[in-house]
């Protein structure tokens, strides 16, 4: 009776641990959206530093607290919008500052002509608005919180330099604090939170006869990593020997095991010479596995993909006699493991100089072609990104969720919005580009799939090699 409650309590523990893996994969998932990091950031920096900035005032009762509002709006422009128009430690800091130094103006010269004095004037407030709006245009620091802080200083009172003072150094404590977090964090967040970046290392590709462009379009991902590795995988088809055996000459059965033997070795020297060319063109460690299982098999490849450590599958590309992808593709998409599906024009191919990657958004799945393009494509050489839109209102739109999806990365990038089908886009455009990079379309319903079938499929006759993404479903 206790066994079996202490056996229970194991596996209700396990449940739970998945559970716990999946609920945090899920939050970094939904964490890696520019969007909802910045929203983050914004709930927990924000109310941080106006915490820090209040705790140092109330240290001493010379800094008014008519500072924090100005502040707390400036702080949240910041963080909420880190590549925006007002964005900068200059225009932030030297826009409050201005804008107090305005409104201090403004009071004097006021009470100077007779035009009220020591109060909050309507002299006094246009005055300090109009000071503000010449010195801000000027310097280019048109920031709203300068008209803030301009108008905040005529109510002061005598407190009028203490609240420049103030104005000076929690602004300048507020920008520190946003420099460190995106220079740190924010412009490096593809190197802490997109896992493709720190992942996809150790590349398992499935071979048969006449694929080596698939091998050195793997070899091209992992050697850019110091961490990277190559397995090259292939599978002897022991049924097909029996039946030669059961074929040949009673005499000749027992030389079965012979032709197996000879085969397997076959085909570990013809993967061990593709292996060390892999390694002497892209410096790059590789391992063979060969197997004898009666044929390629989709569980048989992810089975050897757990046990080889990789955590991406290169494949050839494969498709039904009826159309669509073969089922062997298909059972590799149904795992947790990141795929990518080649399909070469049969062209040969040692290097790809240029890339193209088409988009739908800004989730993983385009991050992670962003990141696969920017390892296969030639050093230096631009990596362009396109995505395609139904009506010309949609245009700033993607073009906001381009910027933010390069702007996680280093390199050289150059973005198109076309207003046009985006078979039709590819079709006119992919040639110019060696390898072009487009999503499974796995990480969408069956019914948005039913409506708009996945790219891939309208593009069977791209003259260029196409790279199908798949991201794998985190368990």
């Amino acid at each position: 009776m206790l066994e079996q409650v202490r056996v229970r309590l194991r596996a209700l523990a396990r449940r739970l641990r998945r559970l716990e893996r999946r609920e945090l994969d899920a939050f970094v998932r939904w964490l890696e959206h520019t969007g909802n990091l910045l929203q983050l950031s914004v709930l927990v920096f924000v109310p941080l530093l106006i915490a820090a900035v209040t705790w140092l005032a109330n240290m001493t009762a010379a800094v008014s607290f008519l500072l924090f509002p100005p502040l707390a709006s400036g702080t949240y422009t910041l963080f909420a919008d880190p590549e925006g128009k007002h964005a900068t430690p200059w225009a932030f800091v030297g826009g409050m500052i201005v804008g107090a130094c305005c409104g201090w103006l403004a009071l004097a010269i006021a009470a100077a002509i007779g035009l009220g004095s020591g109060g909050a004037t309507a002299s006094g407030a246009a005055l300090s608005v109009f000071f503000t709006g010449v010195c801000t245009w000027a310097l280019d620091l048109e920031v709203p919180t300068a008209f803030s802080t301009a108008l905040l200083v005529l109510v002061s009172g005598n407190a009028q330099v203490a609240y420049v003072l103030g104005i000076v150094v929690s602004s300048a404590f507020v920008a520190s604090a946003f420099v460190l977090w995106r220079n740190r964090f924010y412009e490096q967040r593809a190197r802490y939170l997109y896992q493709t970046t720190s992942g996809d290392d150790h590349v398992l590709v499935p071979l048969g006869d006449g694929e080596e462009t698939v091998a050195r379009f793997a070899a091209s991902i992992a050697g850019a990593h110091d961490a990277g590795k190559v397995v090259l995988f292939d599978v002897i088809d022991e049924t097909a020997i029996e039946q030669q055996s059961e074929a040949a000459a009673e005499s000749d059965r027992s030389a079965e095991t012979d032709r197996t033997e000879r085969a397997t070795t076959k085909a570990a020297r013809r993967l061990e010479s593709l292996a060390a060319d892999l390694e002497m063109a892209y410096d790059v460690p590789c391992e063979v596995v060969v197997a004898g299982d009666g044929g390629r098999s989709a569980g048989l490849v992810l089975q050897t993909a757990r046990k080889q450590n990789c955590d991406l599958i290169v494949t050839p590309y494969a498709e039904r006699e009826s159309g669509g992808l073969s089922s062997f593709i298909t059972g590799l998409f149904d795992s947790e493991i990141d795929v990518i599906a080649f399909r070469s024009t049969g062209v040969p191919r040692r290097r790809w100089r240029d890339g193209l990657v088409a988009v739908r958004g800004a989730g993983d799945t385009a991050r992670a072609m962003l990141d696969f393009a920017i390892r296969v494509t030639e050093p230096g050489r631009p990596v362009s990104v396109c995505t395609c839109i139904d009506s010309e209102s949609r245009r700033r739109t993607a073009e906001s969720t381009l910027a933010d999806l390069v702007d996680a990365f280093s390199g050289r990038f150059e973005t198109h919005v076309v207003t046009a089908a985006v078979e039709t886009y590819l079709s006119r455009a992919a040639p110019r580009y060696d390898v072009c990079f487009v999503g499974s379309s796995t990480d969408r319903s069956t019914a948005s799939r039913f409506v708009s079938p996945p790219t891939f499929r309208k593009l069977s006759d791209l003259e260029t090699d196409v790279a199908i993404v798949h991201r794998g479903r985190r368990r």
